[in-house]
């Protein structure tokens, strides 16, 4: 079991650092590291899942359906919770208490799923719970970030700018192609329609640079932002890490859940924050040290956090 742990966690922390070095060496800039996000966000990501969704059996696809349900209500409601906790019981600001959700409800299995939940569970497995994240994510984590973060801004300059819409930002998600791409597989597999194999495996070949790509970008990005810790960090890594993925692994199993779905959400759950909240705090300049700092720290803890909640659902 520690050979499992150690052999789905270590490539995390080895891509990290050598991104973090990179970023000390003067061999990217934090610059650089939004152009690779954007490579992974436009086309590595949606590739990935486009290949891998194509490959799924209709009844595969039926069988996880209360996975992807699972995941998918975990993200989100999580990042509610924590929106209005931040906003009314701890009085943050709006930008900050979206940024704050967005950390703690948005763990970074779009980009490191695969990697992660494909070595626990094996290649055909690791499908699901990406997109489901993903589509959690990009439809309605995100958009509603964007928008706080936005109405946040114009308060602050004092514009008097129309503040955009949710529909607007949800409208934009969906053209985006991380979010298309596997609604369109989805469709392909549901019809019974198959593409030819070796266009599907042609799709993997940039789609397999997802995790190691986004990981080495976020290592840029750590050292470009300069981390500190203080209990706001803390707290974000601790409710990610822990609180987040123990409170639903309660949930599920009280819901009476298939027990290998329970297993593959929980440590699905469990995965650390997504470097998505960094991006968009250096965007907004709004608490970008803390999101950069929760990045770290999250992703440090998770070595032992997930090692723990993988030997228990085991």
């Amino acid at each position: 079991m520690f050979t499992t742990i150690i052999g789905a966690l270590l490539p995390i922390v080895v891509v990290l650092l050598l991104g973090y070095f990179s970023g000390w060496h003067k061999d990217f800039s934090g610059h650089q590291a939004a152009t690779l996000n954007r490579m992974v966000m436009l086309y590595a990501l949606p590739l990935l899942l486009f290949g891998s969704t194509v490959s799924i059996s209709r009844s595969k696809l039926q069988e996880d359906v209360p996975l992807a349900l699972a995941v998918a209500a975990g993200m989100v409601g999580s990042f509610f919770i924590v929106l209005l906790a931040a906003r009314f019981v701890f009085r943050r600001g709006l930008g900050a208490s979206a940024l704050q959700a967005l950390t703690i409800g948005g763990p970074a299995v779009p980009f490191v799923g695969v990697s992660v939940l494909g070595y626990l569970f094996g290649p055909s497995d690791e499908s699901i719970p990406v997109i489901s994240a993903s589509l959690a994510m990009n439809l309605v984590q995100v958009p509603v970030c964007l928008i706080l973060l936005s109405a946040a801004a114009t308060r602050s300059g004092g514009a008097n700018a129309a503040k955009p819409s949710l529909l607007s930002h949800v409208i934009a998600a969906v053209r985006e192609p991380i979010v298309w791409a596997p609604i369109l597989a989805i469709i392909l597999v549901v019809s019974g329609a198959r593409l030819p194999k070796a266009l599907s495996q042609s799709m993997l070949l940039l789609g397999q640079a997802t995790g190691g790509v986004a990981l080495f970008a976020s290592g840029i990005m750590l050292f470009a932002r300069r981390v500190s810790f203080d209990w706001t960090v803390a707290l974000n890594a601790v409710a990610r890490n822990l609180i987040v993925p123990a409170v639903f692994w309660g949930v599920l199993v009280a819901l009476k859940l298939p027990s290998a779905a329970v297993r593959e959400a929980v440590v699905t759950l469990a995965i650390p924050t997504a470097a998505v909240a960094v991006i968009l705090a250096v965007q907004f300049k709004t608490a970008e040290q803390e999101m950069a700092s929760s990045l770290l720290f999250s992703t440090v803890l998770s070595i032992p956090t997930m090692g723990a909640f993988m030997y228990l659902v085991r």
